[in-house]
């Protein structure tokens, strides 16, 4: 076990519950971020302490830029440094992309890219003072098919947009000891993506297979991977 210490956005459930869970079992603690789902939180927050772990909770909007600065500034003052940053928070909209409003573009893009820039950049002071550092953001599996996105426009141009910001921030804090990767998941069991309905359980990945994706991104034995996009999604659409 490091002793370092992650912050997971998102955490409260699904895939930021299972990636919290993960990470809980190579560090010494985990912030567990969370908008509105407090009880949940709490409740993961406790799975983890009964490891013997340190974890508590923290409230943020993310997609405000001096209430994800405060995350970072909170979880600081509570553990003292953030080793280990996930980007999991990500709103999902599926919505004919000719119906659009201009507040579905802006939930989607400051939830989903905005959010992890906010809360990337924060987190980069303290990490290039101990010259060692991760950040993983979680992506989507298609992110690198320019394609057609119908329903999905917004989303599709966010997690695009997150790429770019992976591989430039990869390229920029290399020299810091700090790696930038992106994980991007497919169809999921228990995930947003409509289409994973049609599909039999077998053909479904997991929040464990992303979880354990992101432990790989986050430990010692990546220290010289970074600005890669690792896609969890088996042959779907490949």
């Amino acid at each position: 076990m490091s002793l370092r210490i992650a912050l997971v956005t998102g955490a409260s459930r699904g895939m930021g519950r299972a990636i919290a869970l993960r990470l809980a079992e190579d560090v010494s603690g985990i912030a567990v971020h969370y908008l509105t789902r407090r009880d949940e939180a709490l409740e993961l927050a406790a799975a983890i302490r009964e490891k013997e772990k340190l974890s508590a909770v923290f409230k943020a909007d993310l997609t405000k830029k001096a209430q994800a600065a405060g995350l970072i500034k909170k979880v600081e003052e509570r553990f003292a440094r953030i080793d280990i940053l996930v980007n999991n928070v990500g709103p999902f909209l599926v919505k004919p992309w000719d119906q659009l409003e201009v507040a579905d573009w802006e939930r989607v893009l400051r939830g989903n890219l905005f959010g992890s820039y906010f809360c990337a950049k924060a987190a980069l002071t303290g990490m290039r003072k101990r010259k060692w550092g991760r950040i993983v953001n979680i992506g989507y599996s298609r992110v690198e098919h320019l394609g057609a996105f119908p329903t999905i426009a917004p989303y599709a141009v966010a997690k695009m947009g997150l790429l770019v910001l992976t591989r430039t921030a990869a390229v920029s804090e290399i020299a810091n000891g700090i790696t930038v990767n992106m994980v991007s998941p497919g169809l999921i069991k228990g995930g947003a993506l409509p289409q994973a309905r049609d599909l039999s359980e077998s053909q479904l990945g997991t929040f464990e297979d992303v979880a354990e994706a992101v432990a790989f991104f986050a430990s010692d034995k990546a220290a010289s991977v970074t600005g890669a996009n690792l896609i969890v999604a088996g042959t779907w659409k490949m």
